[in-house]
């Protein structure tokens, strides 16, 4: 770090012991983006052993998404009130007790409730996690590789779930993937406790802006909820429309009082300079397009392929290679060398040439011709572009404002992963539905039934995948013209960073 940047008003000394704050971050980070894949595949036997009907099974999923998402914003405002660190062992702590909650389980009631706490918690932990990296990481070629290993875990931690889930459920039980959660928050949470030392002077203890908390908070339910909906009971539903009526009006009165008061919860800087908004916008479509396509390669491989849940997700691993390679070995070598659009936006275009190459999926395609090598680009490029994405999302940013810029990240991804769940599953049941009808009269036997009701399907998700492509090259166009960054500062996370004009010099925030 410059000698300059050292001494400039509000700047954040390196703490040495960073690196081994960043293992109990990315512990924390892995548990949390772990927990939102291995409770799908646990999710038929769970219903099962409580009884959960077919009607409200959804909730499991639902529950923890609503409180996540629409907290999110809040959690990151309560980590820079709190301290990031308190925040961050809090958060551990709850996701430990909720998820204990969960395993042990004996109704429905008591799952759903569990799952809500685990959302509250983690929409405490993640902007936590995240912001403790921008404060604790303020040398420009050390922040692009801990930002590196933290895109790799961000990225591939859904996939890895996928395998674990498989194991737990098939070889022991489906409560071991709420009980796994435990051992990863204790020594995530001791670890944290006795390493990380949040720089002085970075909590922002202005008054809590409880207008902007419940308007946001709303908003984001009634978003989420509403794409939620959308997947199950359509898009003309009469609820799914009064929910994204709700949001939008919610949403806009929220930006209107946070333009006024005085501490606002979300500061409207975080958002509107240029390179941050195009990092949520490009994120948040990438995301649309990788939960569809996790979806859709789960039940193509497990239903079209026969696949045990083990062996599905051990089919994932190639992505998860591929984003390990492209956040650690592509995007944090050339983070400090080129400007980051030139890595998020071929990013995504790469991962984009992989969707490609899952539009031509049939029946009998084969792993090894077709889907290793498109898995592989998909990682490569998400990778690439991810660390990238992760990195200046609080770059620029006052410290204390770095929870909340995380919060908008984590944002991003959560709505960006109900959207896509809910539009490109109501895109492959409509293109299903109608291949299914257009054929299903020329099938005479019940094995040729049988036949179009798998053609239907796989056609349904290939008709999907060309909508991720789509979103895919979108996200690109998006990071190619909105994030005009040069190359990352030394100084940049506490608003010294050259690249953000309006907060080049760094001012101290006030407490009104």
């Amino acid at each position: 770090m410059s000698e300059t940047a050292s001494k400039a008003p509000g700047a954040v000394q390196a703490d040495p012991g960073r690196w081994k704050a960043l293992v109990f971050i990315a512990l924390a980070q892995l548990m949390v983006v772990l927990d939102a894949t291995i409770v799908n595949i646990a999710l038929p036997s769970a219903q099962q052993d409580l009884g959960i009907s077919d009607g409200n099974r959804q909730w499991v999923v639902t529950a923890y998404a609503l409180a996540f998402g629409g907290l999110l914003l809040f959690g990151g405002r309560i980590a820079d009130l709190w301290g990031r660190k308190r925040a961050f062992v809090v958060g551990l702590v709850g996701f430990a007790a909720a998820s204990a909650l969960g395993g042990a389980a004996t109704n429905e009631a008591m799952m759903f409730g569990a799952r809500a706490l685990q959302g509250v918690f983690g929409a405490l932990l993640a902007p936590a996690a995240l912001s403790l990296l921008a404060v604790m990481f303020t040398d420009a070629k050390e922040r692009a590789k801990a930002f590196g290993i933290y895109g790799a875990i961000a990225g591939g931690g859904g996939a890895v779930g996928l395998i674990l889930g498989g194991f737990l459920t098939e070889y022991l039980d489906w409560r071991w993937t709420f009980f796994v959660n435990i051992p990863f928050a204790v020594v995530a949470a001791a670890g944290a406790y006795f390493v990380i030392r949040e720089p002085e002077g970075s909590r922002n203890r202005s008054p809590l802006d409880i207008p902007g908390v419940v308007l946001s908070t709303l908003g984001l339910v009634a978003l989420v909820y509403g794409f939620t909906r959308a997947e199950s009971e359509g898009w003309s539903d009469s609820l799914t429309i009064g929910m994204f009526v709700a949001s939008g009006v919610l949403l806009l009165a929220f930006v209107l009082v946070e333009a006024k008061v005085k501490a606002p919860l979300l500061p409207l800087r975080v958002v509107t300079e240029r390179n941050r908004g195009g990092v949520y916008l490009s994120l948040g479509l990438a995301i649309i397009a990788m939960f569809g396509l996790f979806l859709f390669l789960t039940y193509y491989l497990q239903v079209v392929k026969g696949y045990t849940p083990v062996k599905t997700g051990f089919a994932f691993l190639p992505m998860i290679v591929g984003m390990i390679a492209g956040s650690t070995q592509i995007g944090a070598r050339l983070m400090t060398r080129v400007p980051p659009r030139l890595l998020m936006g071929p990013g995504f275009l790469v991962a984009a040439l992989g969707m490609l190459l899952l539009t031509r999926m049939e029946i009998g395609s084969s792993y090894t011709t077709l889907l290793l090598p498109a898995m592989l680009l998909l990682g490569l490029g998400m990778g690439t572009a991810f660390m990238p994405a992760m990195s200046l999302s609080t770059q620029g940013v006052e410290a204390r404002d770095a929870g909340v810029a995380s919060a908008m990240v984590n944002t991003s991804q959560q709505v960006g992963g109900a959207i896509g769940t809910a539009l490109l599953n109501t895109v492959a049941a409509s293109a299903t539905t109608s291949y299914i009808t257009d054929h299903i009269a020329s099938a005479s036997s019940g094995p040729q039934q049988q036949l179009v009701q798998l053609e239907g399907m796989v056609h349904g998700y290939t008709s999907a995948i060309w909508f991720a492509v789509g979103i895919l090259v979108a996200a690109a166009v998006i990071a190619l013209t909105l994030v005009n960054a040069g190359k990352p500062d030394m100084g940049a996370v506490n608003g010294s960073g050259a690249e953000d004009a309006d907060e080049a010099v760094p001012v101290p925030v006030v407490a009104h």
